[in-house]
């Protein structure tokens, strides 16, 4: 009697591995929809970039990626390069006092 009760169980628990595997291969119900949840980039591509947009830029996080101080370290140099570039084209922009 023992031995048939092992196979039954034995039976019922492969019934229930299949029942598993075939869920999450995807068939039954389907699971919750997925999304998009990386954040934007939020970066204009209808004009050229400002430091501003640069210090907006985040990026999303993931199991192997980069190291989130080294990103944001060159996000700010990369922005205060753009924000001195900008002063100093407006600085040759700016007219003179009209002595030529």
């Amino acid at each position: 009697m023992s031995q048939v009760m092992m196979w039954v169980f034995a039976v019922l628990i492969v019934l229930v591995m299949g029942v598993i595997a075939v869920l999450a291969a995807g068939r039954g119900t389907p699971m919750a929809e997925a999304y998009d949840d990386r954040p934007d980039a939020l970066v204009p591509g209808d004009r050229a970039l400002a430091g501003a947009d640069l210090r907006r830029v985040r990026f999303s996080l993931a199991f192997r990626g980069y190291r989130m101080s080294e990103v944001d370290a060159l996000l700010a140099r990369l922005a205060a390069e753009l924000d001195s570039a900008e002063q100093r084209r407006g600085r040759e922009e700016e007219p003179g006092d009209g002595a030529s």
